[in-house]
């Protein structure tokens, strides 16, 4: 089987979010998306940013990463970012990869555009860049997550006791996969949710999205 290929920077683009490449010109946007937000960061390992230059300086050293891409997420075309999140622990001879170091603004998440961000890294990695095997961890108490996680269409695989140290707490790993095999259906379950005619006029959704 081949290898899979490594994830380049590009623009990602749905109906209802764009990913664009991580850079230091989303900071000032990304800061007033964060002002409020101190919560949002609990879980991960930076965060939330004593000023401006703080974040620009990270967000900087994200958009860096030569082995970790980072995307902004963007509602719309021409928009604002309001979070990012990017691909990482990527192997392409074994074809694994994994969605990671998600941070959705409260203006973002449970939104259209989260999910179809998340969408967007699944179509690239699976259909585009031939991966088989998806991950998704999150600390095992982190419960928004890991239900975003079931709600995808992942798979617990287990947890790894004790595994982190995040801002001082120990925390269990919880993981998650989902399989080449797995895709296609959820490409479809997802197509359908993120789909116009599965929001009304004031963009709720008219249904769940069935995990299948």
């Amino acid at each position: 089987m081949p290898a899979a290929r490594f994830p380049e920077r590009l623009t990602l683009a749905g109906q209802a979010a764009v990913l664009e490449p991580l850079c230091v010109a989303h900071t000032d946007a990304l800061w007033q998306a964060a002002q409020g937000a101190d919560a949002s960061w609990r879980n991960l390992r930076y965060g939330p940013f004593a000023d401006a230059a703080a974040m620009r300086a990270h967000v900087c050293e994200l958009a860096d990463r030569a082995h970790q891409p980072f995307w902004a997420v963007c509602p719309r075309p021409g928009s604002a970012p309001l979070g990012w999140a990017s691909l990482c622990d990527i192997y392409p001879e074994d074809a694994a990869i994994e969605i990671g170091s998600i941070w959705f603004s409260p203006a973002l998440q449970r939104s259209r555009a989260a999910t179809e961000a998340v969408f967007l890294l699944l179509r690239y990695a699976f259909d585009d860049l031939g991966y088989r095997r998806m991950v998704w961890r999150c600390l095992a108490d982190n419960g928004p997550s890991a239900a975003a996680a079931l709600r995808y269409g992942f798979k617990p695989e287990g947890v790894w006791r004790s595994a982190v140290n995040v801002k001082g707490r120990r925390g269990d790993v919880a993981w998650h996969s989902m399989l080449a095999d797995e895709w296609p259906a959820r490409r479809t379950a997802l197509q359908a949710w993120l789909a116009p005619g599965n929001f009304d006029a004031a963009g709720r959704p008219r249904g769940p999205l069935v995990r299948g």
